[in-house]
């Protein structure tokens, strides 16, 4: 499997886990260092956004991938993911949106994890 078709599997995977609640299957494909940034600009850590998830503050239903750009330099690469997902996000209501995660990833240990995702609608 190449760079690009690893990168895009885990971030198919960051989703499946973000619907089924599976904390231990996200926790899996961020880095320890992740910060993801919302369309508002706050900034959550890893764990704040794993226990979002996990407690339902960020309710993912379904997600469909649409394009998954890749861009690797070296050891670092950039996933430009856009998915039409269906989601409830802090008290909403269920809403379907385009979904732009620009996510920077880092090698470690022949793994691709994610260090940062910035989110926006496309």
């Amino acid at each position: 499997m190449t760079d690009t078709e690893q990168i895009q599997e885990q971030y198919k995977k960051m989703y499946d886990a973000m619907v089924r609640k599976d904390d231990s299957a996200l926790s899996a494909v961020l880095d320890d260092s992740f910060v993801l940034v919302h369309m508002t600009g706050m900034r959550q850590s890893k764990a704040a956004f794993v226990r979002a998830v996990m407690d339902g503050t960020l309710n993912y239903f379904s997600a469909r991938h649409e394009n998954m750009p890749v861009t690797v330099s070296g050891d670092t690469a950039v996933i430009t993911g856009q998915s039409y997902v269906a989601a409830a996000v802090f008290g909403g209501g269920r809403s379907n949106w385009r979904l732009q995660q620009r996510i920077t990833l880092k090698k470690k240990d022949s793994a691709w994890l994610m260090t940062e995702s910035v989110a926006s609608t496309y």
